[in-house]
């Protein structure tokens, strides 16, 4: 299962939340898959901050089948242009929501998330505030853009 929806925030809010990733503290390393090396970088997100709350709230508001699930990761990613993620699932039993808060995209940005499924690979664009969910089983990464950096939320759902 992999939705998206587009236009996922007000536009002030999409641009509140790009203000709040550009502002980040970022630590090297997200370890997507044991035995794996690091890439990229990550920022958890805690409870207390307004874009916790905010996208906990548009979350469970558009997703109702999360309402009964347990969410226990909220944080961000950014990777440098030319950066290489790993394939990788972030569980065997729960849900992702990926939420892209960049400003501008283009086809020859870059940047796109890529799934693996039954042999075969298909992606979805990193368009500016759209949010994607789909099956944590999945086996996926992002691709980094062309020319800037590429930031992306996730919410982990058990």
């Amino acid at each position: 299962m992999i939705n998206y929806i587009d236009n996922f925030l007000t536009e002030q809010e999409h641009k509140h939340v790009y203000e709040f990733c550009t502002q980040a503290k970022w630590t090297y390393g997200e370890l997507d898959y044991p035995g794996r090396p690091p890439t990229g970088m990550g920022s958890t997100i805690d409870g207390n901050e307004w874009v916790y709350k905010l996208m906990m709230r548009r979350t469970l508001e558009t997703f109702e089948f999360l309402q009964n699930r347990r969410m226990y990761r909220m944080h961000m990613n950014i990777f440098a242009p030319g950066e290489w993620a790993y394939y990788h699932v972030d569980r065997q039993d729960g849900y992702t929501v990926l939420y892209y808060p960049n400003l501008e995209w283009k086809l020859d940005d870059g940047g796109a998330t890529e799934f693996c499924i039954d042999d075969q690979m298909s992606g979805l664009y990193p368009v500016p505030n759209r949010v994607v969910v789909f099956d944590s089983s999945i086996w996926h990464r992002a691709t980094s853009f062309r020319d800037r950096h590429r930031f992306s939320l996730a919410l982990k759902f058990e």
